[in-house]
Formats: structure tokens, C-alpha cells, sequence
């Protein structure tokens, strides 16, 4: 799957400097549309073919709002750049879509609340620098979006690469259980931010997180149904009620997921009852799939307990990297997540639909938290991205030769400073395409919701 862990540290660290020879790090920085560049708008188009007809115009609405929400929308344009150019050679397990966005708070097993990655649809095996430049190009646009200017982009910019490589120079160092273990938890998060201002609005969303259970969903999406059991509020058409054939679909994917689960957490799952389950359009770049809420309550409590089950595709890296070693699409999310993260949902499992589309499953809601990206000032961007950079590394330690990667990237800025100039050259790019969005709806070519909900 990735690169095997050569014999000595020597050796990787060869296969590190060996990698500046295939391209440099100041080299990482280039880009320019190539003349040949694929029309970002006819990738879109090929996305929507295999999603739910009537949700894509509320994709495309939500992606035309702002050119963020553009780039989070469009991983699949993204890939197609990246692989386009050369790249390191250097392999880990990638999120495949490491924008800032898709980093957040949510509960380990033990209830404590720890700060990771915590999107993994597009993950695949692939060249780490794939993801760097994914998040770096989300801090540029982000920070533009928030009225900064390209010097204020770049510093934000800079200190999630800086975030990146301090530690995985550091964790470069370690053994491999000291990586396997480390974590980022909510204090460590709170300590990062000095300023007691600051602090506080850490602290409140931290607070906030806390509260994001299944109880706080409870109160939030349902309604007593005739016989005062509750049952999941319709709000079409992002929260719709599950048609008969959608019902027994459920129940026949919610089968095979529990074969998928541990046989311990199988007695867990099997003291909750299926209640009700709805249809729910969720993100961004993920409208049109099918993704599901199922209400489960606990056989003698009647406590409730949401889980999400979404339609996992082919990842959009898929076209440009090594096939997948997983045929089902829901098994290479859920071994990709437990990979990359320090710990994951126990109800993490995948199943196969009646239609032959896959899933995989999760809990909808447990103590899940984020930044809003449009609220932070010029110190709290830098602050939020050296963090995230900090957390990709470690998420990539996990899978790939951490000692190689540590030996490219070396003890110098050069590889922040070549961050910082693929940012803003991707950002306006970025901005280019945004545009194409708008000119396609405007031109009729793409039908967009007259509201992105």
C-alpha cells in the first residue's frame, strides 16, 4: 500500500535527499494552469452523473456562495492539478481532501475530546505533499475570503507548512509506538492560544463540542411521532423522509454493518433498536450521495444513539494514483480513517447496499466540533494552521516513512516558503474556477438551487 519502511534510518534518510533530485522543494512551489488543463466544470458534470439527481443544484449552490467553498467542493479539480505535476514519490496514507475545514474536535473512545482529521471519503495512498498543498491552498483562500491581504496568506500559510515539518522532524525521532499513541487533545488545543480574548473563544467551542451528542441531535431533528415515539423531523429537501424501498435498503445495509463491526461492539450495537432513519444532505462537496441518518434506541433506556451512514464512491484520487487494494469503497474509508487517526469512532463499519453501492457508518453525532474558518482573525488563521499542519504530520508518520519524508523536507523554510507560493498561485487559480462555476450557471449550462440551504 505505501512505501515499505527501508532497513535504517540511513537509508530512509537517503531516500529522502534522493527525492530532492526527482523534485526539488522549492520546485513543489510552481504552478500554472497547463494549456491541456481539463475543464473544471466538466469534472463536476462527471460527478453529478452517479449522484442524486435532485440534490446536485444545491451542490453547485453551495459551491458557487464563495470560491472556499469552491475549493471544498472541489477535490476531484484539485487531484487532476496535483497529479499533473511531479511529485515526491514519498507515500502515505492521504486524507485526500486535508482542507481546513475537515479538521475538528470529536470524541475518542474513552470520552475525552481530541483535535484530528476527521474527513477521510477521498483517502487513498499516495505523495504526502498532495495534502500539504490541499491544506495550504485552503489557508490562502480562507485567508483571502476573511479580507486579508497575500502577505498576511502567505505568513498563515507558511506556519502550517512550518507546523508540518517541525514535527515530522521531531516525530522523526521517535519509535513507532511514541507515534502511534501521540495526539492533539482539547487543552492542548486551548494552551495554544495565549491571549486570554482568544482563549475564551477556544474554550467556548471546545464547550460547544461537549454538547454535540446524540441526546443535543435528539432535541434537534425529531419530533413525537402519533404514538409519542420520537421520530426524525422532515425538512426537505435536506432532511427527508425514507421511502419504503430507501427503508428496507437501510435495514439490509444496517445488517451487513454490523457484520463489519468487532464482535464485542456487536453485543453493544444489538441493545439499540432501529427507530426511524431519514434521508440528510450534509457538506459540500459530498451533496448528491446518499447519505443517511438512522435513529437507534437503547432497548432499555430508550436513550438515543444517531448513526450516519453515507455512500462512499470511488476517491477522487483514484483516476491518478494505484487502485485501491480494498474493492469496497466503505473498507478503504474505515481502514484509511483508523490509520491516519489517533482514534476513531467504535462504530466505524462499512456494508454494501442491495444496490450494489457501498457504505460506510458512523456516529452522527459525538462531541463533533470546528472552526469557523470565517470568524478567526489574522492570529488565530496562523495560530489554526500550524496546528493543522502540525496534526497532518503526525496522521502521516502513521503510514509512511516518516524518517525519508523528514530528510526532504530538512530544517529550513524552504519547503514553507514553497508552500506559501503554490498557496496564492493555487488560490488564484481557484478563483478562476469559481468563476467558471458562476459563468455555467448563469449561461444555463449547470442548474444551481435557487438557495444553498
Amino acid at each position: 500500500m505505501t512505501n515499505p519502511i527501508v532497513a535504517t534510518p540511513q537509508d530512509s534518510t537517503e531516500l529522502g535527499r534522493a527525492a530532492r533530485q526527482r523534485i526539488s522543494r522549492s520546485a513543489l512551489g510552481e504552478w500554472s494552469a497547463p494549456p491541456n488543463r481539463t475543464d473544471p466544470i466538466a469534472v463536476l458534470e462527471r460527478q453529478a452523473a452517479t449522484r442524486v439527481p435532485e440534490l446536485v443544484p444545491i451542490r453547485y449552490a453551495r459551491m458557487a456562495a464563495a470560491p472556499f467553498p469552491f475549493l471544498r467542493g472541489a477535490p476531484a479539480i484539485m487531484a487532476a492539478d496535483l497529479a499533473a505535476a511531479t511529485d515526491t514519490g514519498l507515500t502515505v496514507q492521504l486524507c485526500g481532501d486535508a482542507h481546513l475545514s475537515n479538521f475538528g474536535l470529536y470524541a475518542s473512545p474513552e470520552r475525552a475530546l481530541v483535535f484530528d482529521l476527521n474527513d477521510f471519503d477521498e483517502t487513498l495512498p499516495g505523495p504526502f505533499e498532495w495534502d500539504v498543498k490541499r491544506l495550504a491552498a485552503s489557508v490562502a483562500v480562507s485567508a483571502r475570503a476573511n479580507g486579508f491581504d497575500d502577505a498576511d496568506a502567505r505568513r498563515s500559510v507558511e506556519a502550517a507548512a512550518r507546523g508540518y515539518r517541525e514535527t515530522m522532524n521531531r516525530l522523526a525521532e521517535q519509535d513507532g509506538m511514541t507515534v502511534w499513541y501521540e495526539r492533539v487533545d482539547a487543552d492542548q488545543v486551548a494552551a495554544l492560544i495565549q491571549k486570554s480574548k482568544r482563549r475564551k473563544g477556544v474554550e467556548k467551542a471546545i464547550t460547544s463540542a461537549r454538547g454535540r451528542t446524540s441526546l443535543q441531535a435528539l432535541n434537534k431533528l425529531t419530533e413525537p411521532g402519533p404514538d409519542g415515539t420520537p421520530r426524525i423531523r422532515h425538512s426537505p429537501p435536506l432532511l427527508v423522509p425514507v421511502e419504503l424501498g430507501e427503508g428496507e435498503h437501510v435495514e439490509a445495509v444496517f445488517a451487513a454493518y454490523r457484520r463489519s463491526l468487532p464482535e464485542e461492539l456487536r453485543v453493544l450495537l444489538d441493545r439499540h433498536r432501529l427507530v426511524d432513519a431519514a434521508r440528510k444532505v450534509v457538506g459540500v462537496g459530498s451533496v448528491g450521495t446518499r447519505c443517511f441518518i438512522a435513529l437507534m434506541a437503547d432497548v432499555t433506556t430508550g436513550s438515543p444513539l444517531f448513526l450516519q451512514v453515507k455512500e462512499a464512491e470511488q476517491s477522487v484520487l483514484s483516476p491518478h494514483l494505484k487502485p485501491s487494494k480494498f474493492r469496497h469503497q466503505g473498507h478503504r474509508v474505515v481502514h484509511g480513517q483508523r490509520l491516519a487517526q489517533t482514534a476513531s469512532d467504535i462504530f466505524l463499519g462499512w456494508a454494501t447496499g442491495p444496490d450494489e453501492r457501498f457504505y460506510y457508518w458512523r456516529q452522527f453525532r459525538d462531541m463533533k466540533g470546528s472552526a469557523v474558518i470565517e470568524d478567526l482573525n489574522r492570529a488565530d488563521l496562523r495560530d489554526y494552521a500550524g496546528l493543522c499542519g502540525h496534526t497532518l504530520a503526525r496522521a502521516h508518520a502513521r503510514s509512511g516513512d516518516r524518517v525519508a519524508i523528514a530528510a526532504y523536507l530538512g530544517n529550513g523554510d524552504v519547503f514553507d516558503r514553497a508552500m506559501g507560493d503554490f498557496a496564492l498561485a493555487y488560490a488564484d487559480q481557484t478563483l478562476v474556477d469559481h468563476r467558471a462555476l458562476l459563468d455555467a450557471i448563469d449561461s444555463g449550462r449547470i442548474e444551481s438551487a435557487a438557495s444553498a440551504y
